[in-house]
């Protein structure tokens, strides 16, 4: 019988991580150890060898004294819209991650199309990448040929597949990208729909760590609850640098609502305050930043309505002047009807108490509305002493002298109390031409003298507030039938 003759084993195939030398029999998107991205390749004839502790070694990042970290990767690099940067603190940082969250149709995808086609047109930047899941890319283009946001190095592609997003960052080598949105990637090694807790949890740490190996700002895309909250798991916010709100003059109906103010907000912010806002005003043609926002608050009338009183707020850091129209009516039935537009209808039945206790106003069975100019919502009490004597000149029928706002919260007494930010708020007061301001007593010595143009008349309670501004007797305000 003749002798079998033997043949020699076929060479080992299989594949390894070019970081740690990690070995599997059949090619992942995700190192099993190291669990690096992207790096898992195909093992050549001289590569089948295994890791050795040497490798492991020379894989990994020694420390350094922090003196000689350079800090020039942390500059901001600014973004062209200047109402981010505001928000941003400078501009994009390169390998941050940015989360961005706000209800459907505010105008996220507009404003990201904008920071993507600035940078892509600026001197010497690589291309901007906008990557979507929940649009095609001819839907992508049609919307940034409306907003003016074509640039010839902004790049589209519309996927839903981690690894695709992946290899599409890694053949780009974008100066941005942009990720539209975090819910709606998948990755094939994690089990469940996109938008899940465990499909956005291995999705958001899966682009954090390219952003991070490549040193490339990325910008993440997130929805909200219906209570206004980022949606995923919370340990989302807490693996970005920063997280931005997007929302509408009114919080909650800024998807529905009228109003053309949008204000970007600061939740978290590694590299810049948390208390600065960006204003912008929705158009047909897009987002256009307002570095003056205290126009849309306020009507421009040749006299003085009576029911209308002007306060100043504050957005984070910026004052905004924001005038409040109240109007008073007669009742048709036993229940008089409240109403507001941008103020806590709990504020508005305390202020009526308190305008009837002590100011002997009879405003209580009386039909009452009182809104803001523009769909901006005050949050803050600052604009009490501002709605009470909007209710009194409208009860009245009498027209609180132009030129002058109102800046206090009233308390249940009826004393005029301070508020935080007076000197910033009366400083933009004075700017925009206002002439004389109520406060709350014991104010003045701690005002700058750059104000001292500005009248100031200290209110110590809302009958001596509304004594000053309408000089009449409490018997004069009866309301017309």
């Amino acid at each position: 019988m003749a002798n079998k003759q033997k043949t020699s084993a076929p060479p080992r195939q299989g594949f390894h991580c070019t970081e740690c030398g990690w070995i599997a029999a059949k090619w992942v998107g995700r190192c099993g150890e190291c669990q690096a991205w992207g790096t898992v390749v195909e093992l050549g004839d001289d590569a089948a060898a295994p890791r050795t502790v040497a490798s492991r070694v020379g894989a990994t990042r020694l420390a350094v004294p922090i003196s000689a970290v350079s800090a020039t990767d942390a500059l901001a690099v600014p973004t062209g819209i200047a109402e981010m940067d505001r928000v941003l603190g400078g501009g994009l940082v390169a390998g941050s991650v940015v989360l961005l969250a706000g209800e459907p149709g505010i105008g996220k995808s507009t404003l990201l199309l904008k920071v993507a086609a600035q940078l892509a047109n600026s001197p010497a930047a690589n291309p901007a990448l906008y990557l979507t899941g929940e649009e095609s890319a001819s839907q992508v283009r049609s919307r940034a040929l409306r907003v003016g946001a074509l640039a010839a190095q902004l790049y589209l592609a519309a996927e839903t597949d981690l690894g695709q997003v992946l290899g599409q960052i890694e053949a780009l080598e974008p100066s941005l990208v942009i990720v539209d949105s975090v819910q709606t990637i998948a990755s094939a090694q994690i089990e469940g729909s996109p938008g899940g807790v465990a499909q956005v949890r291995e999705v958001a740490g899966a682009l954090i760590a390219a952003a991070k190996t490549r040193n490339v700002p990325m910008v993440l895309v997130g929805h909200v609850t219906k209570d206004g909250t980022v949606a995923g798991p919370r340990t989302l916010e807490h693996l970005v640098d920063v997280v931005l709100q997007f929302e509408g003059g009114d919080p909650g109906l800024a998807a529905t609502s009228q109003s053309t103010l949008r204000i970007l907000r600061a939740l978290k912010n590694r590299f810049g305050p948390t208390d600065e806002v960006g204003c912008f005003e929705l158009s047909e043609s897009g987002l256009t930043g307002l570095p003056d926002p205290s126009g849309l608050f306020l009507t421009h009338r040749a006299q003085q309505a009576p029911g209308s009183c002007v306060t100043v707020t504050l957005e984070g850091r910026r004052p905004l002047a924001v005038e409040l129209q109240a109007l008073v009516a007669p009742a048709h039935n036993a229940n008089p009807r409240r109403a507001t537009s941008g103020v806590e209808s709990a504020r508005l039945a305390m202020l009526l108490a308190v305008l009837a206790r002590h100011a002997g106003l009879p405003v209580l069975d009386r039909e009452v509305y009182l809104a803001t100019v523009g769909g901006v919502r005050l949050s803050g009490p600052s604009g009490d002493l501002a709605a009470a004597l909007a209710i009194a000149s409208s009860a009245g029928n009498i027209p609180i002298p132009p030129g002058v706002i109102a800046v206090g919260e009233v308390g249940l007494a009826g004393d005029i109390r301070a508020v935080t930010g007076l000197a910033r708020r009366l400083a933009e007061a004075e700017r925009l031409g206002f002439t004389q301001a109520l406060v709350a007593p014991g104010t003045k010595p701690s005002l700058p003298t750059g104000t001292r143009k500005l009248k100031i008349t200290e209110v110590a309670d809302i009958s001596a507030a509304v004594s000053t501004l309408l000089i009449c007797g409490t018997a004069q305000y009866q309301v017309a039938a």
